[in-house]
C-alpha cells in the first residue's frame, strides 16, 4: 500500500504557468512509475503523462505536448507536472497515480494503481 500526497493545484490566468507534485509516502515497487491524469467536468479521465524510476516516460498527451512537462525526484518518489502556457480547457481535476510499470499507470483502469485525492486546476480565460 502506498499514499500519494498531491500538491500545487490553484487558480491562474490563462498564459499563466503551475507545478503539481506528488510524493509517495513510502519508497515501494508501486511507486517505480508515477504519473498523472486529468479529469474535467463530464468528461472521462484523461492520462497526461508517467515516468519512472529511470527517468523512462510515457506521454505527454498530444493535448498537453510542448506544454506540460513531466520529470521526477528518484530519491524522494516525487513527481512534477510543470505546466506552462496553460489554457481554459485545461482546467480538471489533476489526479496523481502509481504502479509498478509504465504501462500499468497509463492504463489507468489497473486494480494495482494507487491514486492521490486529486487537486484542482482552474485556468480562467
Amino acid at each position: 500500500q502506498v499514499q500519494l500526497v498531491e500538491s500545487g493545484g490553484g487558480l491562474v490566468q490563462a498564459g499563466g504557468s503551475l507545478r503539481l507534485s506528488c510524493t509517495a509516502s513510502r519508497r515501494t515497487t508501486s511507486a517505480y512509475a508515477m504519473g498523472w491524469f486529468r479529469q474535467a467536468p463530464g468528461k472521462e479521465r484523461e492520462f497526461v503523462a508517467a515516468i519512472n524510476r529511470s527517468g523512462a516516460t510515457s506521454g505527454p498527451s498530444d493535448s498537453v505536448k510542448g506544454r506540460f512537462t513531466i520529470s521526477r525526484d528518484g530519491a524522494k518518489d516525487t513527481v512534477y507536472l510543470q505546466m506552462n502556457s496553460l489554457k481554459a480547457e485545461d482546467t480538471a481535476v489533476y489526479y496523481c497515480a502509481s504502479a509498478s510499470t509504465l504501462g500499468t499507470v497509463k492504463s489507468g483502469w489497473s486494480n494495482e494503481i494507487f491514486w492521490g485525492q486529486g487537486t484542482q486546476v482552474t485556468v480562467s480565460s
